[in-house]
């Protein structure tokens, strides 16, 4: 197998892999950058300044924004490790 399609396989399995973490993660960034963001305005508004304030609801968001979206996240995780392995014979043989 020539080098050149080698290196197009590798650069591929890379994009696949950095989308699908993209992808896992979003939910779980997106629900604290939310919550960070309305919190963020709710201090500057009162101007209380406390960071435990802002940590609190931003975890317990994101561990319900976790605990809901885990079966999705494992069908995602699981169908892209299929389609990896299953890839195999196709890409290098």
């Amino acid at each position: 197998m020539p080098a050149d399609s080698l290196t197009e396989i590798a650069i591929q399995l890379g994009r696949e892999a950095i989308w699908i973490c993209l992808l896992i993660s979003a939910p779980v960034l997106l629900a604290g950058s939310v919550v960070g963001l309305v919190i963020g305005l709710l201090q500057a508004m009162t101007q209380v300044q406390e960071q435990t304030v802002a940590f609190v609801p931003k975890i317990v968001v994101m561990f319900l924004v976790l605990s809901f979206t885990l079966p999705w996240l494992i069908s995602q995780m699981l169908q892209y490790s299929i389609d990896l392995i299953a890839g195999i014979p196709g890409r290098f043989f």
